[in-house]
């Protein structure tokens, strides 16, 4: 899809970034200059180390290879995009901020349809925040999976997880032994949350009969089926 800059009705050109950033730099005291060495703007303040940015319509892995490259002449180095409307491109915005703020660089868009600049991250060093709720989770998971019942790079669609394979258990056991109490298939199956599970039926695997009972639906017939290889058999 092209961009088009609704304001000549044009298909748009990385050079229609270039006068509102300029002009946005030189309220702010910068002098700027295009095309300079290989660099896309260039911008000089008294005696502060020169600012760079580089063009583009849009986001793109070689955008990011050429302002890494500008690292090497400056410490302020931007990527700057034509803002684009919608749900698709505030996600983009998101994501690529992250990733300029990990790589040391500044993120700038630009609306073309009136110039509007807006800065989203400055250049600068960046220490990501470890989060140890997910690392606990993450590790959690690891030693609850049983086997490696997954290929890495699928898709989530299918995907085995540790409850997946503790619901199978619970499956396995009612399609042996018919319906049970949840206290016993807790016990047999050795799924504490046996009761809870069968109670939430995530997958539609089981039916209560009577309070604190619960069989097999056929839906869960049919799992058991294939769960061998994501109990971690073989």
């Amino acid at each position: 899809m092209k961009t088009v800059n609704t304001a000549g009705m044009s298909p748009a050109r990385e050079t229609d970034l270039y006068l509102p950033i300029k002009s946005f730099l030189e309220d702010q005291g910068y002098v700027v200059k295009s095309e300079v060495g290989a660099a896309d703007v260039v911008a000089i303040r008294g005696a502060e180390p020169p600012v760079v940015i580089e063009l583009k319509l849009g986001f793109s892995l070689a955008l990011f290879h050429q302002c890494v490259a500008r690292l090497s002449v400056s410490d302020d180095v931007y990527l700057a995009v034509a803002r684009q409307p919608g749900k698709r491109f505030a996600k983009a915005i998101k994501d690529n901020t992250t990733l300029a703020r990990r790589l040391g660089l500044g993120l700038i868009t630009v609306r073309l349809k009136d110039g509007l600049v807006e800065v989203h991250c400055d250049p600068g060093p960046f220490v990501p925040r470890k989060s140890i709720k997910r690392q606990k989770m993450l590790l959690r998971e690891f030693a609850r999976r049983q086997g490696d019942p997954n290929d890495g790079g699928q898709t989530r669609a299918g995907l085995v997880t540790a409850y997946r394979q503790d619901a199978l258990k619970l499956a396995v056991y009612l399609y042996e032994a018919g319906a049970s109490k949840g206290s016993d298939v807790a016990r047999e199956a050795d799924v504490k949350r046996a009761t809870a599970m069968m109670r939430d039926n995530y997958y539609g695997w089981f039916e209560k009969i009577e309070k604190g009972v619960y069989g097999l639906s056929p839906t869960g017939a049919e799992a058991v089926n294939g769960a061998a290889r994501a109990l971690g058999a073989g």
